[in-house]
């Protein structure tokens, strides 16, 4: 506890008086590059976890060209990493954006992967059943989730936390012994997670007014995977404050960044009244 409370001092100190904090919870109502560049070197976060504008016209969001959008990545990807412990690690969930005469919905990975300091584990597909319809091209079920390490041969990775009990040959043995690990099997690298989505009959329960809520399964998988008890959770593109919500529930920490107070607002009312379960669920 001690760690984690001087990690906190040295936040507010360098930070000043957060727009609100709790016992597991401060946020701040700055620009993230600006509070990530204040806090560099400081290297106090053990997992960054986010899902940053995508560059699409979203009302939180000005539209930049494709080439300031990968330069403004780059800097705060890059102030992530010299925020981020030795053994830490940073997951990226990114969709698509359309790119003027070459293409109508080109992979934000194929444009940033390579743009940071991290090594790269592997890319994780989220896959969802319900999204936009298209008339002119297929439709929509999937956005990207890109996994780094700060140290490759040194990282978080909790595998048993987010193991698979869906095992299809649960009593297969060899040599007498059952060949599965009894808490389940190794996920794969698709995730099948409902979208939160919205409309009159199809609002999903977690539902709250912001226009790209991501799901808690999605990042409550991360968390537990990548991060433990009392470890320090960054989300530098708060929102809605799911990764709050899941990090306090954890009993992880949670340092949050957000320019809109309405955001925040609607963060700070989950982080005050939403739990959730401690296992992911498949």
């Amino acid at each position: 506890m001690e760690i984690i409370n001087n990690k906190i001092a040295i936040i507010e100190k360098v930070l000043g008086k957060p727009y609100y904090k709790d016992e597991r919870t401060i946020l701040y109502n700055i620009d993230s590059l600006k509070g990530m560049e204040l806090l560099s070197h400081k290297k106090l976060v053990n997992l960054t976890v986010t899902s940053p504008p995508y560059n699409i016209g979203k009302e939180y969001e000005k539209v930049m060209s494709v080439e300031d959008y990968i330069s403004w990545s780059e800097n705060w990807i890059n102030l992530v990493y010299e925020n981020t412990e030795e053994n830490g690690s940073f997951w990226l969930n990114v969709g698509y954006m359309p790119i003027k005469d070459k293409g109508k919905a080109i992979p934000i990975p194929y444009l940033l992967w390579d743009k940071t300091k991290f090594f790269m584990i592997q890319e994780l597909i989220w896959n969802y059943s319900a999204g936009v319809a298209a008339k002119k091209s297929l439709s929509p079920r999937n956005e990207k989730i890109l996994w780094y390490v700060k140290n490759q041969n040194k990282y978080t990775f909790n595998l048993d936390d987010i193991r698979d009990p869906n095992v299809k040959y649960p009593n297969q043995k060899k040599n007498g012994k059952i060949r599965v690990n009894p808490l389940g099997k190794n996920p794969s690298d698709v995730w099948q997670i409902p979208k939160v989505t919205s409309g009159k009959n199809r609002s999903a329960k977690e539902r709250v007014p912001h226009p790209a809520q991501t799901p808690i399964e999605l990042f409550k998988r991360i968390i537990l995977a990548s991060s433990k008890k009392n470890d320090l959770v960054l989300d530098p593109f708060i929102g809605s404050g799911t990764t709050a919500v899941i990090s306090k529930s954890l009993d992880r920490y949670c340092l949050g960044f957000e320019l809109n107070k309405d955001y925040l607002d609607i963060a700070i009312d989950r982080i005050k009244n939403e739990k959730i379960d401690q296992q992911p669920l498949f």
